[in-house]
């Protein structure tokens, strides 16, 4: 008898092998379609946006500085930050366009640094007469 059960333990064995490889599947399956192919889709988009700049966009990078490009290059762009204040910047460090020459900033971020302004520019437009 003890024959038998040896007999049929590698055949056994071989299904066991089989199960066990399709969780492994799943796994990357719900891997691709949860993280994988958004952020492919997400990395796309933002190279399609980088293709579109063009002279006289405004952008913000990922650094925080927001800007309007005044030249353009393959690698790098030119921007205007404020009045004859110019930075140069890689294009891969733009994380998107904001609207027009008057588009709306995100609250907290008031270039002017008035008296409302609560952030440091605030403070240091007070510092220096702003």
């Amino acid at each position: 008898m003890a024959d038998i059960a040896y007999a049929q333990t590698p055949g056994a064995g071989g299904a066991g092998g089989f199960s066990m490889l399709v969780p492994l599947l799943l796994m990357f399956a719900v891997f691709y379609f949860l993280l994988i192919r958004p952020q492919q889709k997400k990395q796309r988009l933002h190279q399609d946006m980088l293709r579109s700049l063009k002279l006289g966009d405004r952008v913000i990078t990922s650094g925080g500085l927001i800007g309007t490009i005044v030249e353009g290059g393959d690698k790098a762009v030119k921007l205007e930050i404020a009045d004859r204040v110019r930075v140069e910047v890689g294009r891969s460090f733009i994380t998107g366009k904001l609207g027009g020459k008057d588009a709306a900033l995100p609250a907290g971020d008031d270039q002017a640094g008035g008296s409302g302004s609560t952030g440091i520019g605030g403070f240091l437009g007070k510092l220096f007469g702003r």
